[in-house]
């Protein structure tokens, strides 16, 4: 009964929303039955998520808590809490990448895989665990590229993605490819598909295991970097642009904070607070010794947020949507935050939940225009 209960405290609220007066950020919607199994829909799946991922009793989350004191220490040392784009060291050119020509249903794309090179700074807490990891040493993905030079345009996959037949359906790969003449690549973040090959059980991003999150972030980012780095190395004069999903927005936003050569960053449901997020789904009461562990990440959690950087991408080329009643990603506390701090930049509303984005008309043709209004293409 908990995801209708919690379902029934959010349709509550919508209705005081939009029946009050009060000044809001968030457009007001009349709840409809249509908005609650949405809304449904999402706390099922938080649900189901928090059954593959259960959390530590308070007596085994002494060593997370132990850890999160240490890297506080190691990082407050390096500086790096309070200029977090030390954390995120650029990359050396990637230029070793392999491909694969795959054929289905009359249609070709290639996968490709890479060294990712990441490495933890020595003595990082958390270094061991991260590295044993193994198969999140390579980068995955998927390409579609033409012949002749074109735009390239990175889309950065969520949680739970990484998977070919998903990514290249929610990404809507094919259209952007053949209607825009766009090359699009879809990289693997690690921990996901081919890069979460035995993984110990209950391991995922974001988790309970604070380190992990933070070293996503870093691993995240650096690969993403890679990769454009290499698309500089073949078309240098080619317009880049990312488009993201969720978890991916997250990490795209922390890649426009530190390329300065991107010509758009199109966030979907963005995550801005990974920890902050771990936090609001873990549901522990402020006496649980838990919660203190996490309230004690924070700077760490800041050290790897993108509110705590500048974008750099120009202005007209942000672009952020988020779904009023998304229950995974929160609109205020994580949309909201991000779209504030980018400046305001263009936004669009849809009326649904966290997955409700790819059946949105209205994002859909939000995508279409970013992309032409951004400069990545030209008019259609």
């Amino acid at each position: 009964m908990g995801p209708v209960t919690r379902t029934g405290r959010f349709y509550a609220g919508a209705w005081r929303h939009y029946l009050g007066s009060g000044e809001s950020e968030l457009p007001v919607a009349r709840p409809t039955v249509a908005l609650l199994s949405q809304a449904l829909r999402d706390e099922i799946v938080l649900t189901g998520l928090r059954t593959q991922r259960p959390l530590s009793r308070p007596r085994a989350f002494q060593r997370i808590d132990a850890e999160v004191h240490a890297a506080l220490d190691f990082y407050g040392a390096k500086g790096w809490l309070d200029n977090p784009e030390g954390f995120f060291a650029a990359p050396p050119q990637l230029s070793d990448i392999e491909f694969h020509k795959v054929k289905g249903r009359g249609r070709s794309y290639q996968r490709f895989v890479f060294d990712s090179g990441y490495q933890l700074e020595p003595g990082a807490p958390g270094a061991e665990r991260w590295e044993s990891y193994t198969s999140n040493a390579k980068v995955y993905g998927l390409l579609l590229r033409h012949d002749e030079p074109r735009p390239w345009l990175v889309c950065v996959h969520g949680a739970e993605m990484g998977r070919a037949g998903i990514d290249l359906a929610l990404f809507r790969a094919r259209h952007l490819h053949e209607d825009f003449g766009l090359n699009v690549i879809l990289p693997v973040n690690p921990l996901h598909g081919p890069r979460a090959k035995d993984l110990p059980k209950g391991k995922a991003i974001p988790g309970e295991e604070v380190l992990d999150d933070i070293h996503f972030a870093g691993q995240a980012v650096w690969d993403v970097r890679r990769l454009l780095s290499w698309i500089r190395s073949q078309e240098p004069a080619a317009p880049i642009g990312l488009n993201a999903i969720s978890l991916g927005g997250y990490v795209s936003s922390l890649v426009a904070s530190v390329d300065p050569r991107l010509t758009c960053a199109i966030l979907g449901v963005p995550v801005a607070d990974l920890v902050g997020l771990l936090g609001r789904h873990a549901g522990f009461r402020p006496d649980d010794p838990r919660s203190k562990t996490l309230e004690a990440a924070r700077p760490l959690a800041a050290m790897v947020s993108p509110l705590s950087m500048q974008p750099k991408v120009p202005m007209a080329g942000r672009f952020i949507y988020g779904g009023v009643a998304d229950r995974v990603v929160h609109p205020r506390d994580q949309v909201v935050r991000l779209w504030e701090h980018w400046g305001k930049p263009e936004i669009v509303w849809y009326r649904g939940g966290h997955t409700g984005f790819f059946t949105a008309r209205p994002v859909q043709k939000f995508v279409d225009a970013a992309l032409v209004q951004s400069g990545l293409v030209g008019k259609r």
